[in-house]
């Protein structure tokens, strides 16, 4: 990686191939997509602040605020937050209920209770379980932290609008269930969070001619649903 560049989610050939063999509908589109390089925020306190920012608002919003932050405060880290104090957090253009999460979760972070350190070092499940816990933070938030920040190879969200529409256009599916996911999780499996990415490409329209096979009230959402906002980690 040259000097002042992002990090970006680390995978090749070997995952590449195992997918491409495992499923070939999906192979074709890695064929025609071509390598995805997506940043990732390799500071685990920064990348939970980061999606914390980002809930709920657009993704050039969220952009702006973590301009703001990281220009006023330097590095983002639980001494940095507690030190700057609820009104200037607020200043950044942030709602009280998302800076009262921020704080605590750095308060947690600066006590130990939230050990930084010891957490990559768990399972997907334990980190998903501790990251829950924080307030602010479901499981697709989370998940996302697995992928865009500890890098964890086999991250597939159900709760991800955007793959649930990536398999319909994939697949031809009216709509996606429990069960049928799983069916998708379990042939990715143990590469998921490559497929996620071509997925997320292809419900962004990467693929010209491919569409939506949803019912009308359930392709509506397309316009309510983004790919994770960590592509912009800047």
């Amino acid at each position: 990686m040259s000097e002042g560049k992002e990090p970006i989610f680390r995978y090749g050939e070997t995952e590449i191939q195992y997918l491409k063999q495992r499923d070939p509908k999906l192979g074709a589109i890695i064929d025609q997509i071509g390598p995805i390089e997506r940043t990732v925020d390799d500071d685990l306190f920064s990348a939970i602040v980061h999606h914390i920012v980002g809930q709920q608002i657009s993704t050039k919003a969220q952009q702006t605020i973590w301009r703001r932050m990281r220009e006023d405060l330097g590095e983002i880290n639980a001494e940095t937050i507690l030190a700057a104090g609820t009104e200037r957090l607020q200043g950044f253009g942030m709602t009280f209920k998302k800076v009262e999460y921020i704080e605590d979760c750095a308060r947690k972070a600066a006590s130990g209770e939230l050990d930084l350190k010891q957490l990559p070092q768990c399972s997907d499940k334990e980190i998903i379980d501790q990251l829950v816990s924080l307030k602010g933070i479901g499981v697709w938030t989370a998940e996302m932290i697995l992928l865009f920040c500890l890098q964890r190879p086999d991250v597939f969200s159900y709760g991800d609008l955007a793959i649930l529409r990536g398999l319909r256009m994939v697949y031809h599916h009216r709509k996606i269930e429990r069960k049928l996911f799983e069916k998708y999780r379990r042939r990715f499996s143990p590469y998921g969070s490559v497929a996620s990415l071509y997925l997320w490409a292809v419900a962004g329209r990467a693929v010209e001619g491919m569409k939506d096979y949803a019912p009308k009230q359930l392709n509506s959402q397309r316009t309510k649903s983004k790919t994770p906002r960590a592509q912009a980690l800047k």
